[in-house]
């Protein structure tokens, strides 16, 4: 088994023909669109006149604890053009800032200091914090339950204050996961705050990429390995199986022999490429992600980020001098169905909340995205159901942020996935690697 073929040229599919161009394999990727990166992308902006004229389709981070996607890069040679930050900006309504950081003591006491300083949490929401963190810290890998409970179950159980669950606990878990609180299986929760925030003194600083998410994945970054077709454009219509073994895929172009498969697809598409086939998908839903642009004429902010409380938008980002700013939204279903002008109304007035110079400012333009589907919902229940890379089926594999990747529906569990998917297909081929880069803790 030497080629292998790759539907979907998310990061999922990415990560996987990356491992297996890496190690000797002729891959074909088949993306359906004209670019990379799936939902973690940039495209052009038709008939704009701002700056700049490329964005993507919604604020992307990292963490530092992000391992193997930060080794996806490397192996893409992008790595440097992720750019990371030491401190988180609580904003309050008013522009009241406070700075999260880690400082002279090891983990997990790191960020004592600063969480002394914080402005937004009261004495009391403060020792209900650490109390729940110490929790959390010895509950996991211990608790049995936390695939069954929800994250905002388990908060109130801690004895949790209200603010503390509203201004920290939910503020950083809901952009995380994506998800709100009381839909939200606690084991996320739980990894992301351990991961993210416990394991060691550096594993929460944030990266950014400072240039467009698609140029993360260019042609140029493929020219080292020559192995690789990347076909755009290229919608795979089925897989083709024969005599229980995947045998290729068929595009409109026609059938393309492969040794092994592996589908990168969202969770919703992978009955209509193997038709006749039963996944077991049954609940199994999505939770939505809304970006907002936003172009001012002036500056309206030196921050180059920071998470804002109490109201609709969650994050800011400062893309360009203060004055190209994205906002997100995350499990932003409440804005599903509200008009686009009336969402950018909402942003620039909240946005003045936080940054009174946007009250002089004059709005240039606007753009709003919303991901629909943009992660699946990581309810209680389902961390059990999600599937293996390996499949019924000889040659065919699944990979994809929604699958058992370990971790929650991240940029960092879609590499995985790939990673993972690459490993079983190597095995399978009678050439074992080791692709998947273990947890920091």
């Amino acid at each position: 088994m030497r080629r292998v073929a790759v539907v979907g040229g998310g990061l999922a599919g990415l990560a996987a023909t990356a491992a297996l161009g890496d190690s000797g394999f002729d891959v074909d990727l088949f993306e359906a669109r004209g670019f990379l990166g799936g939902r973690a992308t940039s495209y052009a902006l038709p008939g704009s006149e701002a700056e700049p004229a490329t964005i993507d389709n919604c604020q992307h981070i990292l963490l530092r604890c992000c391992v193997n996607l930060l080794d996806f890069y490397s192996r893409l040679n992008v790595r440097d053009r992720i750019q990371f930050h030491r401190e988180f900006y609580f904003v309050e309504p008013g522009g009241r800032v406070s700075v999260m950081k880690s400082g002279l003591l090891p983990a997990p006491a790191h960020f004592t200091e600063s969480f002394a300083t914080l402005r937004f949490l009261s004495f009391a929401d403060k020792i209900a914090v650490g109390r729940g963190l110490l929790t959390l810290r010895s509950e996991y890998r211990r608790r049995a339950d936390l695939d069954r409970i929800t994250m905002l179950d388990w908060l109130r159980e801690k004895r949790q204050t209200p603010t503390a669950i509203e201004r920290f606990w939910r503020q950083v878990l809901v952009s995380a996961v994506n998800e709100e609180l009381d839909r939200m299986a606690a084991a996320h929760g739980f990894k992301v705050f351990w991961l993210g925030f416990l394991a060691t003194a550096n594993s929460y600083e944030m990266g950014i990429p400072n240039v467009p998410l698609g140029e993360l994945y260019s042609s140029s970054a493929w020219s080292r390995l020559p192995n690789v077709q990347l076909h755009t454009r290229s919608a795979v219509q089925r897989v083709v199986i024969e005599g229980g073994a995947a045998k290729g895929v068929r595009t409109e172009a026609g059938f393309h022999a492969a040794d092994a498969v592996i589908c990168a697809v969202p969770f919703e598409r992978l009955e209509a490429l193997t038709p006749g086939m039963e996944w077991g998908l049954d609940g199994f839903d999505h939770s939505p992600i809304t970006g907002i642009h936003l172009w001012f004429d002036r500056p309206i902010t030196t921050l180059p980020h920071a998470t804002l409380l109490d109201r609709t938008i969650q994050w800011m980002f400062n893309k360009k001098d203060g004055r190209h700013i994205q906002l997100v939204v995350s499990a932003s279903r409440s804005l599903l169905k509200t008009p686009r002008n009336e969402v950018i109304d909402l942003a620039v007035k909240e946005l003045a909340e936080f940054f009174p110079e946007v009250r002089n400012a004059r709005l240039e333009t606007a753009h709003v995205v919303k991901e629909v589907r943009a992660t699946f919902s990581a309810s209680p229940g389902l961390e059990s159901r999600r599937p293996e890379a390996r499949t019924h089926v000889n040659g065919l594999y699944l990979a994809g942020d929604w699958t058992k990747s370990g971790w929650p529906a991240t940029m960092e569990g879609a590499v995985r996935s790939g990673y993972i998917a690459a490993e079983a297909a190597s095995e399978d081929a009678g050439v074992p690697a080791k692709f998947l880069l273990p947890d920091i803790a």
